[in-house]
């Protein structure tokens, strides 16, 4: 199937690595061009190097309140149109309510929250019909995650918002969509597997109530998340999309 990338332009936020650079990658591995961001200087500048000429970096903090207005001129400058972006963010602090402490909650909600928000917000008024905004999630938007209280508190946020979204920007032709990573093969959850004391049986657990019986790579994520970014998913705007292998037991 030709998804019909070639050539489209993708603003891909916390892509230096993880689940954003692995839809960064797919993206790029069917023609499209990306405009990749990341916190650190030196790994997103790396990061861009290894996806080639298709790709350009930028060190960039989605808290800032400038941040979606430079990445969408960059896209611009660099590969003449802006066609989309994906909004992905590192995962808030991990912890139970008794232990998050107001400053974790508030620079969560700055750059998982606000800066999403503003993100979507500033491609919603750039984008054209045919444009698409998309968001990296989690299962968390549905049942929450022991261990990750205020990813549980800001995800199902941003999914309503999202939803808002869709249905605002629908008469315009440009799609919104969410996608719901569950347990993927990630530095981030094999983090949250140590927090345990025995990250190995943490895996086996989890493993064990997922109906594939195993974590997904960040190459299927990516794969999911770039057909649903583009034109080949023309009609698919306003929904959840999970990507858990069946961990969510609801229709």
């Amino acid at each position: 199937m030709d998804l019909g990338l070639k050539d489209r332009v993708y603003v891909v936020t916390g892509a230096s690595r993880g689940l954003g650079n692995a839809v960064a990658r797919a993206l790029v591995a069917e023609g499209a061009k990306t405009v990749i961001s990341g916190r650190d200087e030196k790994t997103v500048t790396d990061a861009a190097a290894e996806l080639g000429a298709s790709a350009v970096g930028a060190a960039v903090d989605n808290a800032d309140p400038e941040a979606a207005e430079r990445l969408i001129a960059m896209a611009r400058a660099h590969f003449g149109r802006f066609d989309g972006v994906l909004i992905s963010v590192g995962g808030p602090a991990p912890g139970f309510a008794a232990d998050n402490t107001d400053e974790q909650w508030r620079t969560a909600f700055e750059s998982v929250f606000l800066g999403a928000v503003r993100m979507a917000r500033t491609a919603a008024a750039a984008l054209q019909e045919g444009g698409v905004i998309g968001f990296v999630l989690s299962g968390s938007v549905y049942e929450p995650i022991p261990g990750l209280t205020i990813s549980n508190g800001l995800r199902p946020g941003l999914a309503g918002f999202a939803k808002s979204l869709s249905i605002e920007l629908g008469p315009q032709g440009i799609r919104v969509v969410g996608l719901l990573p569950g347990r993927m093969d990630t530095d981030r959850i094999r983090e949250l597997d140590a927090l345990s004391g025995d990250a190995d049986a943490a895996r086996a657990g989890s493993e064990s109530r997922i109906p594939l019986r195993r974590y997904g790579t960040p190459e299927e994520f990516g794969t999911v998340a770039a057909f649903a970014l583009s034109p080949a998913a023309s009609y698919l705007t306003g929904v959840m999309l999970p990507v858990d292998g069946g961990a969510r037991h609801a229709f």
